[in-house]
């Protein structure tokens, strides 16, 4: 376990392998957990950074803005800090949107962008993640915090069976939720979702021009798939990975054919 000290507080990140640098971003209400896996395969070549952004995973509940927008600049002064000049982003879902959004304003740092299940416009959100971004909720929950808290243990129970819906290894995707969960409060879960359903990077992502690969599973129920041909569409040079197979999570779903693809295009894309 590795810590890092930000303008805006202290950063927890995990970190593996030699080689040119590559940063790993997880979705919402997810942590650098989701890349055991990943930091693994391609740690054999790279060296990997999978970071928590600020109030999640082990970063834990600092500062006051929790917005996918400062997730952007915790990026950067991740990099900065480190000393790393340019590096691949490679992000899922809400990670995904940062990768593209750091591309954006700071294409000098990014080298090539992977999104994985990721929304390009906010819109594209499942319905319960749309309600769960309405503004509203963040001041409800400040008012009456019991409420909250009712509201994370119902939530917590629905996941482990929705994960059965959402992963072919439902069980591991639940006890990864439960483990993520336990550790968010009312700013990260209600604003992270809040901003990233008001996201719409289609007038940014054509003016990229590093690599992209999107990758996005047939069979997600958290992000409108169709997504990919918004890419595509916006961002005419990008690649997409269809995975007939997968839902929201490829990394587990179709993992051996997800980090050969991944690795091929950090090599050659």
């Amino acid at each position: 376990m590795a810590t890092l000290v930000t303008e805006q507080g202290i950063v927890h990140y995990e970190t593996y392998g030699r080689g040119r640098p590559v940063l790993l971003l997880h979705g919402w209400l997810g942590s650098w957990a989701l890349w055991r896996k990943t930091i693994e395969v391609l740690g054999a070549e790279f060296r990997t950074y999978a970071l928590d952004f600020w109030g999640f995973g082990m970063s834990g509940d600092q500062g006051d803005d929790f917005s996918v927008g400062n997730f952007v600049v915790l990026v950067k002064q991740f990099m900065d800090r480190l000393g790393i000049v340019r590096a691949p982003l490679i992000g899922h879902s809400m990670g995904g949107t940062v990768s593209l959004s750091a591309a954006s304003l700071y294409p000098e740092k990014v080298v090539k962008v992977i999104v994985i299940g990721s929304p390009i416009v906010g819109s594209s959100l499942s319905p319960l993640l749309k309600l769960a971004g309405y503004r509203g909720w963040i001041g409800l929950a400040e008012t009456a915090p019991f409420l909250f808290d009712i509201f994370m243990n119902t939530l917590k129970f629905s996941l482990r069976g929705a994960s059965y819906l959402l992963a072919k290894d439902g069980r591991a995707l639940g006890n990864m939720f439960a483990s993520d969960l336990s550790k968010l409060t009312v700013g990260p879960f209600f604003e992270s979702i809040t901003t990233l359903r008001e996201t719409d990077l289609r007038p940014r992502i054509g003016e990229l021009k590093m690599p992209i690969l999107g990758i996005y599973g047939k069979k997600d129920l958290i992000v409108d798939p169709k997504q990919s041909q918004v890419l595509k569409q916006y961002a005419p040079h990008s690649q997409i990975a269809w995975f007939e197979h997968s839902g929201h999570f490829p990394m587990m779903d179709e993992s051996e054919r997800f980090h050969t693809t991944v690795r091929d295009f950090l090599n050659n894309g």
